[in-house]
């Protein structure tokens, strides 16, 4: 019946009147959705939400490293600085090293380009926190196996990298800022490197929560229940655990 009738309309309707009513087919109809707030050039903020309060991709980071929390234990590394190896590791950290790329931060304790850090002795962290910076580094294999050189066997790599994001403008400029990956890309390459079975990736984000993140909304403009809600066509952050496995003599 459905389609005779499709026959019928095409035969008594002009085609500008079938396509007029195709458009009341669809909810909202075309051109009845109203943006408010959003319909603009520019994001609602420029900072990605940090002067609105906590940056979602940041509340996922936080969420990943929650879930992760019994694994950042013994020596750890982390990048830039060291808050959430203190944040999430608290008492089960014996030792604290921040690495930074060049001279100037008051807070690293090594200085390193990863992609040429031989002077970093192997097998010396039980855990490397490595947050929101694989982005920013061109020769992303490299780095990938400096880190698996660094680990001590047992240890455990927490990554995360953007999915859906703006462009850092700062680090864009400072450093360059040269990927957004996907789950399935984000787990080729940590798998080049590390065994399969010891890589685990996810991704969180959904619709709503990536357009609140390109407009510089914050995690306090939406609810809990719609920023957890997790769609596989969306994904903000890509959140990597991988493990280097014990050495086989």
């Amino acid at each position: 019946m459905t389609g005779r009738l499709q026959r019928t309309a095409r035969r008594i309707l002009s085609r500008s009147t079938r396509r007029r009513l195709a458009r009341l087919a669809v909810w909202p109809p075309v051109g009845w959705v109203r943006f408010g707030h959003l319909r603009r050039l520019k994001p609602v903020s420029s900072d990605y939400g940090n002067s609105r309060g906590l940056e979602i991709d940041r509340y996922y980071i936080e969420k990943f490293l929650s879930e992760h929390s019994a694994d950042i234990h013994g020596h750890v590394l982390e990048i830039k600085h060291n808050t959430y190896t203190m944040r999430f590791g608290g008492e089960r950290v014996t030792k604290s090293d921040v690495l930074h790329p060049v001279q100037g931060n008051p807070e690293a304790t090594l200085i390193a380009d990863l992609t040429h850090a031989d002077h970093i002795p192997a097998d010396t962290f039980d855990t490397i926190i490595f947050t929101q910076t694989l982005q920013f580094i061109y020769d992303h294999k490299t780095t990938l196996a400096t880190l698996y050189r660094i680990l001590k066997p047992k240890g455990v790599l927490l990554a995360t990298t953007p999915g859906i994001s703006q462009i850092i403008r700062e680090d864009f400029d400072l450093w360059g800022e040269y990927w957004r990956f996907t789950s399935l890309s984000a787990r080729l390459i940590f798998e080049e490197i590390f065994p399969q079975e010891l890589v685990t990736v996810r991704a969180y984000g959904n619709v709503l929560a990536a357009i609140s993140f390109l407009q510089g909304l914050a995690r306090e403009d939406l609810k809990s229940s719609e920023l957890d809600a997790t769609d596989s066509d969306y994904e903000i952050l890509i959140a990597i655990r991988a493990v280097k496995p014990v050495n086989i003599e």
